[in-house]
C-alpha cells in the first residue's frame, strides 16, 4: 500500500467507525489486514474479518480473528450473530450476479437491529484510480474487479423487508458513498 492508499483507507475507516458503537461484535467483509477491527476500543470480542486475499487464518495485532476466503461460504458456522457488518470499498468488487447471495448472507449473520455499514466509490473513481495507479500514487488494489458499480443499486440490494436504509452520504470530496442500513426484524 502506498501512503495515499493508507490515507484514503483511514478516511473510510474513520467515516464508518462513527456508526459502530464501541464493543460491538463486528464482521468486516474484505478486511485485508484488519485495520477497522483494530481501531482502539471499537470492536468487541468475537469480531472477525474475512478476506479472499488472506492466505492463512491469523489474528490482528489487537487479537481479532482474520479468515481467508469468500463471504458467506467461508465464514465459520459457529461465528454467531454480529452487531455490525462492515464492507469498506468492497461492494464494487462483487459481480452483480452475487448481490443476492451477499444480501442473504449478511441477513443471516446480522442480528435484528444490527447495522450494515458500507462505503462504495462513485463510478468515476475507477478513472481516477487508473491515472493514480499509472502514476504509482496508489496501488489500485484489485482495480480489475471494478465494473463501474452503480451506487444507486446499493439501496435495492439491501432493501426491505430485511434492511432499512438509515443514512446515505457522500464523502471524500463526493467521490465516495457511505450507506448505513439497519437489519430489520424478520
Amino acid at each position: 500500500m502506498t501512503f495515499l492508499d493508507r490515507v484514503l483507507q483511514n478516511w473510510r475507516v474513520r467515516t464508518a467507525a462513527r456508526f459502530i458503537v464501541p464493543g460491538m461484535k463486528v464482521l468486516d467483509l474484505g478486511s485485508a489486514d484488519g485495520v477497522l477491527l483494530d481501531q482502539p476500543g471499537l470492536c468487541g470480542p468475537g469480531s472477525l474479518g474475512i478476506d479472499p486475499t488472506l492466505s492463512v487464518r491469523s489474528r490482528t495485532p489487537g487479537g481479532h480473528g482474520l479468515i481467508p476466503g469468500f463471504f458467506p461460504k467461508d465464514l465459520p458456522a459457529d461465528g454467531g450473530l454480529f452487531d455490525a457488518v462492515a464492507m469498506l470499498a468492497v461492494l464494487e468488487h462483487f459481480p452483480n450476479d452475487q448481490h443476492a447471495v451477499l444480501a442473504d448472507g449478511i441477513a443471516t449473520h446480522l442480528r435484528p437491529g444490527g447495522l450494515l455499514v458500507i462505503t462504495v466509490p462513485s463510478p468515476m473513481v475507477d478513472h481516477i484510480l487508473t491515472v493514480l495507479t499509472t502514476l504509482r500514487l496508489v496501488h489500485g488494489m484489485s482495480l480489475e474487479e471494478h465494473h463501474g458499480y452503480d451506487t444507486s443499486m446499493t439501496a435495492q440490494i439491501f432493501a426491505a423487508p430485511r434492511f432499512g436504509l438509515l443514512r446515505h452520504v457522500r464523502f471524500q470530496l463526493g467521490l465516495n458513498n457511505l450507506f448505513v442500513f439497519e437489519r430489520l426484524a424478520a
